[in-house]
């Protein structure tokens, strides 16, 4: 990848743009999503919550993400028992 350089913030911005994706660019949108799904094994309780304010909710997700990688621990550990 060569090196761009730009005067504006708005042609950096449509320089991150790409109009006419090839079969590659899908390619590499699939490997990103493919890293991503292998590094975020974060998964939110199913449901429907209801919050009176955004730091309840805040606490809640934060909640929801620590219980989550606690979960992902477990399961590690017990994977290195066997």
């Amino acid at each position: 990848m060569s090196i761009q350089k730009f005067k504006t913030f708005e042609e950096a911005e449509r320089a991150l743009w790409n109009f006419n994706p090839d079969q590659k660019y899908y390619e590499q949108v699939r490997a990103l999503y493919k890293l991503f799904s292998k590094v975020n094994k974060f998964s939110y309780p199913k449901g429907i919550f209801k919050f009176k304010t955004f730091e309840e909710a805040e606490v809640h997700k934060m909640n929801a993400i620590i219980n989550s990688a606690k979960e992902e621990i477990r399961k590690r550990e017990k994977e290195n028992e066997l």
